[in-house]
């Protein structure tokens, strides 16, 4: 089957492992799992991490990579997989609390091939409002930003956000989920047309990154780390709450804890989503109508590309790569 396959590790050019081949060998089907045909994936910091090696068996290599599927079960249904491989049990009923669990492509192939095998309980019906590249864009991003704002956080109607850095998927997540949930969403952003976007998504204000706020925020969502951090327990409220899922700009800020314990400030970090998460955000989304910003769509085949277009300073929201689905750019 065709397939884009990451050779080895290469931390200074991680672009240059991915490999388009049309010979790699088709999941072997097994009880308790299900093949899936890929329609779509969309790319994720993870996959380039995965390639520089971070946190990375050299061993799997070559390995397919791609965290996010939607397609056709073995019936031709259309579904969606919720990409968390955990036992809610060994996580006291939150399966990213498993210390077994594992996302999709870090053991086993993932969603950049014709097919992918997964555990049954991660297949979703795909609901019939939903196109396909926009539910690609869905299963990392959109259910971390829920994850952090909702069942992290506890966010409320009426509260304060800032979400750092716009642009990336889950950025864009957090803008359009907090302002449908009834929360004043301020936004940072080096490039004025990335605060405009941000704006006519749904963002209350939008400013330069450090810049002084008009208010202190109930939460702060940063996905930056080392750039932003020293402004995001800034603005934070006392009992404000930081929430941290990404780390673009290094992970190793100063941790300033003489503002942390004296301003009684909250650090909640978050990795991945539930199953459970995962089937609220869907409702959620019918509910209110948001939908995922898509920033480009590749075919299979210039995968390298649409990996290279995640890295572009201009990117604002989701890199969706074809499958099995016409590339016309379309959502």
């Amino acid at each position: 089957m065709r397939a884009l396959v990451a050779t080895r590790i290469d931390a200074d050019h991680p672009l240059d492992v991915l490999e388009l081949t049309t010979d790699w060998p088709a999941p072997e089907p097994r009880p308790g799992w299900a093949v899936i045909r890929v329609a779509a994936t969309s790319v994720n910091p993870h996959d380039l991490w995965s390639m520089r090696g971070v946190g990375t068996d050299p061993a799997l290599f070559p390995i397919v990579l791609g965290c996010d599927v939607v397609g056709w079960d073995a019936g031709g249904e259309p579904v969606i997989v919720h990409p968390v491989f955990g036992d809610p049990d060994r996580g006291g009923g939150d399966e990213t609390l498993d210390p077994e669990r594992t996302l999709l492509s870090e053991l086993c192939d993932g969603a950049l091939a014709e097919q992918v095998i997964v555990p049954e309980r991660s297949v979703l019906p795909l609901p019939p409002w939903l196109g396909m590249r926009e539910a690609a864009c869905l299963p990392v991003a959109w259910t971390t930003a829920y994850r952090m704002l909702f069942t992290r956080a506890r966010a409320r109607p009426g509260q304060t956000v800032l979400v750092q850095g716009a642009g990336g998927g889950v950025a864009t997540a957090a803008i359009s989920l907090a302002r449908a949930a009834g929360l004043y969403v301020y936004v940072t952003s080096r490039s004025s047309q990335k605060r405009s976007k941000a704006l006519d998504l749904g963002a209350h204000e939008a400013i330069e990154p450090g810049a002084r706020l008009p208010e202190q925020v109930d939460l702060v969502v940063d996905t930056v780390g080392e750039a932003t951090w020293e402004h995001s327990l800034r603005v934070l409220r006392p009992g404000g709450q930081l929430l941290t899922s990404g780390a673009t700009t290094g992970g190793a800020p100063s941790a300033d804890l003489q503002r942390v314990f004296y301003r009684q400030l909250s650090i909640i970090g978050v990795t991945g989503s539930t199953r459970s998460e995962m089937i609220h955000l869907l409702r959620f989304l019918q509910a209110t109508g948001v939908r995922p910003v898509i920033d480009s769509v590749f075919p299979l085949g210039s995968a390298r590309d649409a990996f290279a277009r995640s890295l572009e300073a201009d990117l604002f929201g989701k890199v969706v790569v074809d499958v099995a689905l016409p590339s016309d750019g379309a959502p």
